[in-house]
């Protein structure tokens, strides 16, 4: 297992620079904060009574994340599929996000939104999705991609989290300003340098949690606001540490999960619960998470905390998405694995594409 402070190793693996796009969230926030603003649209997208955003893998995540942290003034559902619910009508606005621009599912969604009547919207690098908009004459935000120079969607979540939030605060569905998003971003600076590749793992909580994965399987444990947050933490750890990951939101997972605990056996010996834990918690979560840890505890069961430190919400999801994402970084390192390439993902579409 390679030394995670041995910098000059781990940036030999990183095939894709990896490195360079966790480094670059910030400016990826920033750029897409203030350009998806600018976006013109139809006067008639502000009188939709609901919102569904289409996406699949990381092209969702940033939605995911913006649902769960913000307070969105319409019903917002997530559809990771190629058909949009019954509901979508006239009165729906539909965000169609593929980084790519190349989704079959999400163009496909396109289609479907366009037979229902639905007010339209795009999130995308280019691809088949932006053209298929534009010869629409449908609005749409399309991004640079500078800033994630490993060209994997799931490093690009500033565009996806940036452009969904941007798009929604144009259309008066979130309230967030410039003076939020500067001391989100700032917060984001300062925090990401206790976890980036020249930090020494003493001092680093990134690289201490991926020290302690190496050969779990990690469970992730967060409370409602940073839902987003732990979804893309397991997905990250899936796709960049090849190794298999999921999460569970309190306080769901009490009324469950707790009882699946004791079988099989060995199952302490295979997996480690890792928690997003915060002060920013209803009081009913955090008596959950401590009685969670201490019921894990008794079946000798392992729980590491990463304890944020940001002292409001907004600050404290978008810390707590550097931190899994170096952490799920050094998972990869120190299982010796180059974190860029996806060869199953992959091989999946290739295959999907033949037999279509």
């Amino acid at each position: 297992m390679i030394n995670l402070d041995e910098t000059e190793k781990i940036k030999n693996r990183d095939s894709g620079n990896m490195i360079g796009s966790l480094q670059a969230l910030g400016k990826q926030l920033k750029v897409a904060w203030d350009e998806s603003r600018k976006v013109e649209v139809p006067a008639d997208y502000k009188n939709v009574q609901n919102i569904v955003v289409s996406g699949m893998g990381g092209s969702a995540l940033g939605p995911h994340f913006v649902r769960s942290v913000f307070d969105i003034s319409l019903p917002v559902q997530i559809v990771n599929d190629c058909v949009l619910p019954s509901f979508v009508g006239e009165k729906t606005l539909v965000v169609v996000s593929s980084y790519s621009g190349a989704t079959e599912e999400t163009i496909n969604s396109l289609k479907d939104a366009k037979k229902k009547s639905a007010k339209i919207i795009g999130v995308t690098s280019g691809g088949t999705l932006k053209e298929n908009l534009k010869q629409a004459s449908l609005p749409y935000y399309q991004f640079d991609t500078e800033y994630n120079p490993s060209g994997q969607p799931r490093m690009g979540l500033g565009y996806s989290i940036g452009g969904v939030l941007g798009l929604f605060s144009m259309l008066g569905f979130a309230k967030f300003s410039d003076r939020q998003m500067e001391q989100a971003l700032k917060h984001l600076e300062e925090i990401g340098e206790s976890f980036d590749l020249e930090t020494a793992k003493n001092e680093n909580q990134a690289k201490k949690t991926a020290l302690a994965l190496v050969g779990r399987i990690p469970i992730i444990t967060a409370g409602p606001f940073l839902a987003g947050n732990a979804h893309i933490f397991a997905n990250q750890i899936n796709e960049n540490a090849k190794t298999f990951a999921d999460y569970f939101l309190l306080s769901e997972m009490s009324h469950h999960l707790l009882e699946g605990i004791a079988n099989p056996a060995d199952l302490g010996e295979k997996i480690s619960f890792v928690f997003l834990d915060t002060l920013l918690y209803e009081k009913n979560i955090g008596l959950r998470v401590n009685i969670t840890k201490e019921i894990l505890s008794k079946a000798d069961i392992e729980s590491i905390s990463y304890k944020i430190k940001a002292e409001n919400k907004v600050d404290a999801a978008f810390e707590a998405l550097v931190f899994s994402s170096w952490t799920s970084f050094y998972l990869a390192a120190a299982n010796e694995i180059d974190p860029s390439p996806i060869p199953n993902v992959d091989y999946f579409k290739e295959q999907l594409k033949k037999l279509a």
